[in-house]
C-alpha cells in the first residue's frame, strides 16, 4: 500500500477508462468507506453519493456534462450531492448555503484519493447542468449535485500537470 504522500502525488485526472475491467465491489465499497470517514460540519455527513454505474445512467450523466464521452465509458461514476436540509437543521442558513457543499465535496476528495489507493483511476467533473443531472436521474429536489466523480481502471495514465509554486499561493501573516 502507498503511503499518503504517494497516493496525491499519483492521483491524476483520467479521461481513458478500460471497458473489460469493471471495478469490484470490494474496491467500490472500500471508496465508499472513505468517503464516509470524511470529516464533516457536526458530523452530520450532509450529502447523499448516487452510484451510477448503468449504461443508460452513465449516458445522461455524459450527456448533462457536456457531452464529457469518458462518463458514459467508464464503469461507475458517483455523484456527490449536498443535503442542504441535513445541515440547515442545526446551522440554518450557513450549514444550508455552505456547509453542506463543503462536506459533499471534503467526501469526494476522500473518495477520489481512495480510488487511487485503490489502483483505480479517477476523473472530478463539476461541470454539468445540475438541473438537468436532477431530473435525468430523478434525484430528490432537495439534494444538490456538487460533483461527479468518474472511477475505473485507467485505459491509460495521464502525464503529470505542472503545479503553480507554494510561494505563488501560500501567504504566512
Amino acid at each position: 500500500m502507498w503511503d499518503f504522500f504517494e497516493t496525491v502525488r499519483h492521483r491524476h485526472s483520467v479521461r481513458r477508462f478500460r471497458s473489460d475491467m469493471p471495478v469490484e465491489r470490494e474496491k467500490l465499497h472500500a471508496v465508499l468507506e472513505m468517503a464516509s470517514a470524511a470529516p464533516s460540519a457536526g458530523d452530520l455527513q450532509a450529502y447523499r453519493i448516487v452510484i451510477v454505474s448503468s449504461d443508460e445512467g452513465r449516458k445522461t450523466l455524459s450527456q448533462v456534462a457536456g457531452n464529457q464521452t469518458f462518463l458514459a465509458e467508464t464503469s461507475a461514476c458517483l455523484v456527490f450531492c449536498a443535503d442542504p436540509l441535513r445541515s440547515a437543521t442545526r446551522y440554518g442558513d450557513r450549514g444550508r448555503d455552505l456547509y453542506a457543499v463543503q462536506d459533499a465535496t471534503i467526501a469526494a476528495t476522500y473518495a477520489q484519493l481512495a480510488t487511487v489507493a485503490a489502483g483505480l483511476g479517477s476523473t472530478w467533473v463539476g461541470s454539468f447542468d445540475e438541473k438537468a443531472l436532477v431530473e435525468g436521474l430523478k434525484l430528490e429536489a432537495s439534494l444538490r449535485p456538487v460533483a461527479i466523480l468518474a472511477i475505473g481502471y485507467p485505459a491509460e495514465w495521464p502525464e503529470a500537470t505542472p503545479r503553480r509554486h507554494l510561494d505563488e499561493m501560500v501567504d504566512y501573516r
